[in-house]
């Protein structure tokens, strides 16, 4: 039986021992007679005085209950919270609370703890000068990445960002419209900038060759360096990127993902704008084509006269001037073809599509690994067996256009004439290469082989605008298909350029230890892996975060109220992230009230030409994609933007945190929970009250000091979080 009820028990048989008491003497006086005199007590005075007595006893049996439990079951209670408390934060030291002998135990406390604090300011000290050699090693590393004329991001294999310049977040964080869309941050994905097939494809070029190393088999030398992959794609804002992928390997060889590589930890993307470069290759092409097709006229005609006038050398003067008029009109054409062509440069007439050199066995290899992927629905899966592939073979294609063109017609024959088996050939065929897709079986005419490789590519439920004669063409190569009667089997054949094997390969890039990551990059992430959980088993201390908070005009949501600024922060791995904000002012449209004016000090003046609602909620539903909401009294915050989803269309419907929530899981007995009070229990420094950034900021110091002190309540999980806050009476609260 715990303190507290065994004080109100006793309590209560102190009143019924009371009770007893006043009842027997209350007995003893009924049952007295009055002397001779008459001068007793009447009844009725003898029964106020009853009730007094129990009255005054009871009264005095309750504040002696309550005072020892104020004494001595209270404060130590809460004595035992801010101790623990104490105990994941250094700095902090307990009140004196409740009797004598209480608060000579909390002194004896903050002893201890100073006794503490001294030791581990003393390990700090070591550690600090034990780092003192790496930190002019990370203020290197920060210039340079600062200044690189390219863009660098540094992904895990999940796609979680890890690592990225100011170059890479100015240019890929761009929207259509030139605004910022917050699409880069640390733990965000790489795959809300670039298509994640296309991510996937060139990973799985790297992971293709990391497993080939890792087996030994034997391979040329050009075989052995290959470590990178290219691919060129669009950005969000219309710009052209040609994106150079590095893998990244472990320190110790291996590798930590469950993905089944051995090696490969995460990849680099070297990022270069080609747009201008296109642009210019697009303006050649059109300057060539149009000085060749209006230059063959009068060049036509200038020849013929030329001719006839060497010819008829006893010609009329008459026909000679004409014909020297002619030279001279075509050539005057002609000049100013040459200067029509010179003003037009600048239009694009056609436009260049940009390639990637790839070793043809590992094209082969992905193809063949693609095509015989099972499909749902489909019980036996298309056999791919691979013949005659030359290994030292170079080509110049787009390789994952080529891909889906080998894969859809693959899959076509299996579909439409239940092919079970196909092969792969690669050979050289003098400045060319050979790249045979055959099957068994002679019965597809040529009619239908054209419409297949004509119609627009359907792969998956997903249909390509582009048709595999499209594909090829813009391999700058040509395909067909034809029948060996004599061997009973199809193919289509395709020739595509060849190329020379690059030279200075780039190596993969070894991951530094723990010890040496610069602590303003996130490189722990390289072994945090999301596939195979879900979000409410994940971690606490392994999602990423947006703290936010927003200023009203009011506090009545459902009566009128509107958003006026929005502020948040993110939380990686652990770490606030104050570089990577979001600080939105909104223009309500409406009247300030002068109260709430008074609180955030922000005026009518400022809003006016603030951005509305309906254009702030998208970059701030953006900038919190794939991250969980953390806030303090985040219900009446939700509740605001609860009522905008109907007018914005954005939904907010990531799992949510509160802090007043889990302050009250944590410190059950205090008073007050208020984020001010909140902070001062845990030693966090208040500042920017009443501003949204400044209270995100805040609250994300706080919510980083209860994580914790939540594990050591066995609170580790994203789901005990949220079991655990709507148990507390707080929770009940609506807006």
């Amino acid at each position: 039986m715990n303190a507290p009820r065994r004080l109100v028990l006793s309590a209560l048989f102190a009143c019924l021992f009371v009770l007893v008491l006043v009842g027997v003497s209350a007995l003893l006086m009924f049952a007295s007679e009055a002397g001779p005199e008459g001068g007793g007590r009447a009844p009725e005075e003898r029964l106020v005085a009853l009730f007094a007595v129990v009255a005054v006893a009871c009264a005095t049996v309750c504040a002696v209950v309550y005072r020892l439990y104020a004494l001595y079951v209270a404060a130590p209670l809460r004595l035992a919270e801010e101790l623990a408390a104490t105990s994941a934060h250094s700095g902090l030291r307990v009140g004196e609370h409740g009797a004598s002998e209480v608060r000579v135990l909390g002194q004896a406390a903050n002893q201890v703890l100073a006794v503490r604090d001294a030791l581990e300011r003393d390990v700090a000290e070591r550690i600090r000068e034990a780092r003192a050699s790496l930190e002019e090693e990370r203020s290197r590393l920060a210039a340079l990445m600062a200044d690189l004329s390219q863009s660098v991001v540094v992904c895990n294999l999940d796609g979680r960002v890890l690592l990225y310049n100011q170059r890479a977040k100015q240019e890929l964080s761009s929207g259509p419209d030139g605004t910022n869309a917050e699409l880069l941050g640390l733990g965000r994905s790489i795959h809300t900038v670039f298509d994640r097939a296309l991510i996937e494809h060139a990973l799985e070029r790297l992971q293709q060759a990391s497993r080939e190393r890792a087996s030994g088999a034997a391979a040329s030398e050009s075989r052995k360096l290959i470590g990178s992959a290219q691919f060129v794609t669009a950005t969000r804002a219309g710009r052209l990127v040609r994106a150079h992928m590095t893998p990244v390997l472990g320190s110790n060889g291996q590798h930590t993902a469950q993905v089944g590589d051995l090696s490969v930890t995460g990849f680099v993307l070297v990022l270069d704008d080609v747009t201008n470069t296109n642009e210019r290759h697009a303006r050649r092409d059109a300057l060539i084509q149009s000085l060749i097709e209006g230059g063959r006229g009068p060049l036509g005609s200038i020849r013929a006269a030329a001719e006839m006038l060497s010819d008829v050398p006893d010609m009329l003067p008459a026909q000679r001037d004409r014909f020297l008029g002619v030279i001279r009109d075509e050539a005057k054409a002609l000049s100013l073809q040459f200067e029509s062509a010179a003003s037009a440069f600048s239009n694009d007439l056609r436009e260049r599509w940009l390639l990637e050199e790839i070793l043809g066995a590992e094209l082969i290899a992905v193809a063949a690994r693609r095509i015989s992927e099972a499909r749902p629905g489909e019980p036996h899966p298309l056999a791919v067996k691979s013949e005659n592939v030359d290994e030292d073979l170079w080509l110049r294609v787009d390789s994952f256009g080529l891909l889906q063109a080998l894969r859809y017609l693959a899959l076509r024959l299996q579909d439409e004439y239940q092919v079970r088996e196909v092969r792969l050939w690669l050979t050289r065929s003098g400045q060319l290469a050979q790249l045979d897709l055959s099957w068994p079986g002679t019965f597809m005419n040529n009619e239908t082989a054209m419409s297949w490789l004509q119609d627009p590519m359907t792969i998956g439920g997903e249909t390509s605008p582009l048709s595999v004669t499209d594909v090829v063409e813009r391999c700058n190569g040509d395909i067909w298909f034809q029948r060996e009667r004599v061997s009973h089997r199809a193919f289509f054949r395709t020739m595509l350029p060849a190329a020379e094997a690059p030279k200075d390969l780039p190596r993969a890039i070894v991951a530094a230890s723990e010890e040496e990551r610069p602590e303003f990059y996130d490189f722990d992430l390289f072994s945090w892996s999301t596939a195979g959980h879900e979000l409410d088993d994940r971690p606490l201390a392994e999602l990423s975060y947006t703290v936010f908070d927003t200023e009203t005009t009011g506090l009545q949501p459902s009566m009128g109220d509107e958003i006026i600024q929005i502020g948040a922060t993110r939380i990686v791995n652990r770490r606030l992230l104050r570089h990577e904000c979001f600080d939105q002012l909104i223009n309500p449209h409406r009247e300030l009230s002068r109260q709430s004016i008074e609180i955030h000090g922000i005026t009518q003046d400022v809003l006016a030409d603030q951005p509305p609602v309906e254009v702030a909620l998208p970059k701030f539903h953006a900038f919190c994609a794939d991250t969980v909401l953390v806030g303090h009294n985040a219900a009446f915050d939700m509740r605001f933007l609860q009522l905008k989803e109907k007018k914005t269309g954005i939904r907010f419907d990531q799992p949510v945190l509160d802090t007043l929530l889990l302050s009250a899981v944590l410190h059950p007995n205090q008073a007050s929970h208020r984020l001010e009070a909140i902070a001062e229990r845990l030693g966090v420094s208040v500042f920017g009250r009443h501003t949204a950034l400044g209270d995100a900021l805040v609250t994300g110091e706080v919510f980083l000091k209860m994580l914790p002190l939540l594990a050591e309540i066995g609170i580790t999980t994203l789901r005990q979080a949220r079991e655990a806050s709507e148990r507390t009476f707080h929770a009940r609260l609506k807006y």
